[in-house]
């Protein structure tokens, strides 16, 4: 019913804006197929990645990060709230608890990954990116050599001799609030963005409200025709309740409610991050340049939680230096980048309990501690034209990584500090690429790792794990990618093995305590599609119908935790099928319809494979319209609908979970119920 429902829609739409008959040009139509394409890629040579830009951000409502990543095949966010995002690629990162680990993120070309690779995309406002980039597995060799890959964000870029003030604001169900300002000049030698954003909202469920502002500077100075400076700075300041998981029954019943203890408590989390770069790029000729930069990042976060509050705030600087040439047949790059940190946190009591129900009250410390932190990777790449069609690429990384763990808190005591200092380790990567009519054939063999977490490093006692491994693995990888119909058609295959060895499994040895083991070997495979199509309906009228699928055939080969023998079991955390599908109806006169559709498979929830969350489609629907009011002022106005058959369903799971005290385990994060949203969009060119 569902589906054909969707169908008729799709159809009584295009027969309702199809009566217009105006002439449309051609290069319209083809500017609304490339959109996506023409975002540059940054993946050296001829490394696979996946893009999109504005035109697949539009489609949801600005607040939803999640929805326009899940897009793309392999990737998957899953998302307890606007605060709270697991991002997991191939099934890499599955087994997190908790935020974004074992991929490496880049913003404006600087790492934004932390010591110990956890990421906050959550940190960065939706409106302000121009495309996101996707490089799935250990193949990116200049962008790190993660096991998940890398996540490459840019900002808009402000269009030539142009200056413009753009204000969007929106309304949506659950008192949502946001409004996006963007101020952008340029002119031949220079340009300048600043955008600022403010976000509020109580959220669906109890105790699950959200506030954030912060503003994004960015500019460019071309200093003479070989060289030019950039500046980026981007602040973001959030509080967020926290109504965190819930049990089978409360998510059946009645999926606003947020867990007993955390309502008690009214915990929330308060941020400030904090990311300063200035970058140099030289033109040494039109065949070699260096782009270098560095930069300063600053976490400060508290947590008022049921069991204790964390207090912590993190110091990061580095800096990155990529050098780029060809000559002849060949193209090359090869630099190196140094991230270092220092991460202070302490946790106090939670006195809430004897607060008289205001909620959170700090009370005595429990513990405070330091750690330092250093990531280095060098790297290159080598790319080779063997013949007119035929292109070979090699590239090697090297990381070294060293922790040092200091516990202020017990000074004196045995065993209270240590070092981790892991060896060297170099990364491989060597790849194909055969060029045909519309398109090209690829393979590529490349080596990565994963760096433990801070709780993987630590025993229960708190003390840095000697034993603790990186986790390390190989991808192999087939792919083509084609266009047909003058590029209205295109299509994206992808079919890949990983075995990753020496598997991270982070163990609960209390209600927040974990801590880490190297526990097997897993075996990650699938086959990752994506087809886009554009019709012509008229002169006036595009249809472009689009889907993305997955397919995840991930299994434990080797895992024994504790008694259990958990070998040949499917991976927790991930589903076997995913699809995404999609219509986009555009016509000349500026309207626009975007009907988008999820189905996720059932999830495994523990290791056993005896519990499984449900599978669950998600309908959501847009329609925009934009005009130009005059030479200077153009508007823009846009409405949607979320879940729009109102279905119940986990957008984010805890795997392995555990009930204290005889309570049910907390597997589950539901999804918004049906919501709504509208927005102004005003532009104003000088």
């Amino acid at each position: 019913m569902k589906l054909l429902f969707y169908s008729l829609a799709l159809l009584c739409t295009a027969h309702i804006l199809g009566q217009d008959v105006q002439k449309d040009s051609i290069t319209q139509l083809d500017e609304i197929i490339l959109t996506e394409d023409l975002a540059p890629k940054k993946a050296t040579g001829i490394t696979a990645s996946s893009t999109i830009s504005t035109k697949t951000f539009e489609r949801f409502n600005p607040t939803d990060i999640p929805s326009a990543v899940n897009q793309i095949s392999g990737v998957y966010i899953l998302s307890g709230a606007i605060n709270t995002n697991r991002i997991t690629i191939r099934g890499v990162g599955a087994r997190t608890l908790y935020g974004t680990d074992k991929l490496r993120m880049y913003f404006n070309g600087i790492p934004v990954t932390n010591g110990t690779n956890f990421s906050d995309i959550e940190a960065f406002d939706l409106e302000n990116l121009g495309s996101l980039e996707v490089i799935k597995g250990p193949k990116g060799t200049a962008y790190g050599t993660n096991l998940g890959g890398a996540i490459i964000l840019d900002t808009k870029s402000a269009q030539t001799d142009e200056t413009q003030l753009i204000n969007t604001a929106t309304v949506g169900s659950y008192n949502m609030l946001k409004d996006n300002l963007s101020f952008t000049h340029s002119e031949k030698t220079f340009n300048l963005t600043f955008n600022y954003n403010h976000l509020e909202t109580d959220g669906y469920r109890q105790n699950s409200y959200f506030e954030r502002d912060g503003f994004l500077l960015t500019s460019n100075i071309n200093l003479n025709a070989k060289s030019s400076v950039g500046v980026l700075v981007n602040y973001i300041d959030y509080t967020a309740g926290i109504a965190s998981s819930i049990n089978q029954t409360d998510f059946e019943e009645d999926p606003t409610r947020a867990a007993g203890n955390w309502l008690a408590a009214q915990g929330f989390e308060a941020n400030k991050y904090v990311l300063t770069g200035l970058s140099h790029t030289y033109q040494f000729s039109e065949a070699f340049k260096n782009t270098s930069s560095i930069f300063y990042t600053y976490t400060d976060h508290y947590e008022p939680r049921p069991f204790n509050i964390l207090d912590e705030f993190t110091n990061g600087f580095g800096f990155r230096s990529q050098f780029e040439g060809s000559f002849d047949k060949a193209e090359y790059t090869f630099g190196a980048e140094l991230y270092k940190d220092e991460y202070h946190w302490g946790t106090f009591e939670n006195l809430y309990q004897d607060n008289n129900g205001n909620g959170s009250l700090q009370g005595d410390r429990l513990s405070q501690n330091t750690e330092f932190r250093r990531q280095f990777n060098a790297f290159g790449t080598f790319t080779y034209a063997l013949t007119t069609d035929l292109s070979a690429q090699v590239g090697l990384n090297l990381n070294k990584t060293h922790y040092n763990f200091k516990d202020l808190f017990n000074q004196g005591a045995a065993n209270t500090s240590a070092i981790r200092d892991f060896d060297a380790i170099l990364l491989p990567s060597f790849g194909l690429q055969y060029a045909l009519n519309n398109g090209n054939l690829y393979a590529n063999i490349s080596r990565g790792f994963s760096n433990p977490g801070l709780e993987e490093t630590l025993t229960p006692e708190g003390v840095i794990n000697p034993d603790i491994a990186q986790e390390t693995g190989t991808n192999y990888e087939i792919g083509a990618q084609w266009t047909w119909l003058q590029k209205r058609f295109s299509a994206n295959v992808a079919l890949y093995r990983m075995d990753i060895n020496n598997l991270l499994v982070a163990q609960r040895v209390g209600e927040d305590q974990f801590v880490g083991a190297n526990a097997g070997e897993t075996r990650h495979q699938g086959v990752e599609m994506d087809v886009k199509y554009i019709a012509r309906l008229s002169n006036q009228l595009s249809l472009a119908p689009y889907f993305s699928y997955t397919f995840n055939d991930h299994v434990f080969v080797d895992f024994v935790d504790e008694d259990n023998d958990y070998s040949g079991n499917p991976l927790t955390g991930v589903p076997k099928h995913r699809l995404n599908t999609g219509v986009d109806l555009q016509h000349s006169n500026g309207l626009q319809l975007n009907l988008t559709h999820q189905y996720v498979d059932n999830i495994p929830l523990n290791d056993a494979n005896t519990l499984s969350s449900d599978s669950f489609n998600v309908f959501n629907a847009r329609l925009g319209y934009k005009t130009q009011l005059s030479n200077s002022f153009s508007l823009g106005v846009y409405s949607g609908i979320n879940n729009v058959f109102d279905t119940n369903y986990a957008q984010s799971v805890l795997i392995n979970a555990t009930g204290f005290g005889g309570a049910q385990p907390r597997f589950f994060y539901p999804g918004n119920a049906r919501n709504y949203f509208a927005g102004v969009r005003l532009g104003y060119l000088f």
